[in-house]
């Protein structure tokens, strides 16, 4: 197995090989968003009806295509085992990584949230390049799909980190995948639509930088916050099956919201409520440490890691560790 949606007992390759998928019913499916059998493993009856289908068909599909891909009761026993396959992806900083286990973890959503300028970002850029290295230096020799909703993605950034990695910058830009997203329902549709990208490139990381932008900007006032956190919701749970179909490293953005409130604690909260924060696998609040380009980075949750802190450097070329001598002029 290579992951928890195991490719052994595959039996379909392409929507239209399901048992009761036409030519018709399979476009309506990929209009819907449904381009791989992964995707209609990890989808809801609710979903797949308006591909213009009965309640009994669209139920038997998506069991034929969980079937196809043996997505099935397992042990324990057999978990540990395929857990053993998750990937990690490296930062860039070694302290960064210890903090969240060794790297980031696939097939789970990793949040980074904090207040503007920290460096949110440049670590999504680093990440987006050092997902293409080989796994014996921390990457996943494969290629990242960034959506941006702040307009905030810099080439001369990938030109400088690729370089500072040995790697040739065209190529390096060749492999990520990159598209802005210019409201919230494009933001949504652009992931809807994302599986195929995600097959056809061998995506091993999922980037929305930022998560909230257009949410936050859109829906205003009590009125509208039902509705904002049911499309988050839905907009989160969708990222996470696609991250656990294709064994990919999902990474989210967040913005922060004051607490005037607050006296003692901490002063700013990661926009998008309870939603935001049971969904996210992991969550890390990034901050400065008094002037220059050292940050502290924060868990805040995750299911298996106790809360800590580490102290990670952004540089020109990008993320790196802090050095002694950096360390002594942070304390004086």
């Amino acid at each position: 197995m290579t992951d928890l949606v195991s490719q052994a007992a595959r039996k379909y390759d392409v929507v239209e090989d399901i048992p009761g998928v036409g030519p018709a019913t399979a476009e309506k499916l990929k209009e819907l968003g449904f381009n791989t059998v992964e995707s209609l493993a990890t989808a809801t009856v609710k979903e797949v009806i308006p591909a213009g289908i009965g309640e009994k068909q669209a139920a038997k599909i998506i069991s034929e295509a969980r079937n196809s891909i043996a997505l099935t009761f397992v042990r324990a026993d057999e978990l540990m085992r395929m857990k053993e396959n998750v990937l990690r992806l490296s930062t860039g900083s070694k302290a960064l990584d210890e903090l969240i286990g060794g790297g980031l973890e696939s097939q789970t959503i990793t949040e980074f949230y904090g207040e503007y300028g920290v460096g949110k970002s440049i670590l999504c850029h680093q990440l987006a390049v050092n997902v293409q290295l080989p796994p014996g230096q921390g990457g996943l020799d494969g290629s990242a799909l960034y959506l941006d909703t702040e307009q905030t993605f810099r080439p001369e950034w990938i030109v400088r980190m690729a370089n500072a990695l040995g790697l040739d910058a065209e190529k390096a830009a060749q492999r990520i995948i990159y598209s802005e997203a210019y409201n919230s329902d494009h933001q949504m549709l652009l992931l809807e639509k994302a599986d195929q990208v995600i097959k056809e490139n061998n995506v091993r990381l999922i980037i929305i930088d930022s998560l909230t932008s257009h949410f936050r900007s859109e829906y205003l006032g009590r009125e509208m916050l039902a509705e904002r956190q049911q499309k988050l919701n839905n907009h989160m749970h969708r990222m996470i099956r696609l991250a656990r179909s294709f064994n990919a490293v999902a990474v989210v953005t967040n913005q922060v919201m004051s607490r005037p409130d607050a006296f003692f604690a901490n002063t700013v909260d990661p926009v998008g409520g309870h939603i935001v924060a049971h969904t996210s696998h992991t969550r890390v609040f990034i901050r400065r440490a008094a002037s220059g380009p050292i940050r502290i980075a924060r868990l805040v949750s995750s299911p298996y890691l106790p809360e800590g802190e580490r102290l990670f450097k952004v540089t020109e070329e990008g993320i790196t560790d802090v050095s002694e001598e950096d360390e002594t002029k942070r304390r004086r």
